[in-house]
């Protein structure tokens, strides 16, 4: 059931309506857990899935994290009433940077609350923070209702580590999950990333590892 841990994720600036089509189409073939695109694909892919059960997945504030919560707030809104299932925010480094723990704990509730019960994941972008900052933004993101917390963007200086898939697992309530993305483009390091207690994997190489996955099965 990996197929069912995969984010199938296309977030390039550069990326076309073909192929976000061709995207839908493959997280179809294997029936992926959902497509992670940018908001202004989210109609589109929901047409593009309508007859299957994969989900829709969006970013706010992506990739810096350094909006305001009052546009995070009205990203999200505008993303769910296009069609999003699933909601992955940038929380604002520069405040966690600055120890301002209160502020990420608002804006992280202030998406929560409009996001009508979609999930929410909250990417802290693990390749700048120390292990003590990663904790306390879990801490906000558990306080706050999401159910989620997110290694990365892959858009930073690093991606997913199983180090830091511990640190997460171990620094959130029982009810939530850790999303581990960024650099997963084989099965070995999905396979440790899961050990490790992900989740759920954000990968744009998905049909590689499921390719790699049905080799291994024969």
């Amino acid at each position: 059931m990996y197929n069912k841990l995969i984010d199938h994720t296309l977030l390039k600036a550069n990326a076309t309506e073909k192929d976000v089509i061709q995207l839908c189409k493959e997280a179809k073939t294997y029936d992926f857990m959902s497509v992670c695109i940018n908001p202004a694909f989210v109609s589109l892919a929901k047409q593009e899935l309508a007859e299957s059960d994969v989900y829709v997945c969006t970013v706010i504030g992506f990739p810096l994290g350094a909006n305001t919560i009052e546009v995070k707030v009205a990203e999200t809104i505008d993303a769910i009433n296009n069609g999003a299932d699933e909601i992955d925010m940038v929380i604002n480094i520069s405040k966690v940077k600055d120890h301002d723990f209160d502020y990420i704990y608002e804006e992280i509730k202030a998406v929560v609350d409009v996001s009508q019960s979609k999930v929410v994941k909250v990417i802290i972008e693990t390749c700048y923070l120390t292990d003590k900052e990663k904790v306390e933004v879990c801490k906000c993101a558990s306080l706050a209702g999401a159910l989620f917390v997110k290694t990365s963007t892959g858009f930073g200086t690093g991606g997913a580590s199983v180090h830091d898939v511990k640190l997460m697992r171990d620094s959130i309530l029982s009810e939530m999950s850790v999303k581990a993305s960024g650099g997963i483009r084989d099965l070995k390091f999905l396979k440790e990333l899961v050990e490790a207690g992900a989740s759920r994997i954000g990968a744009s190489s998905g049909v590689a590892i499921m390719k790699e996955l049905n080799k291994e099965r024969k």
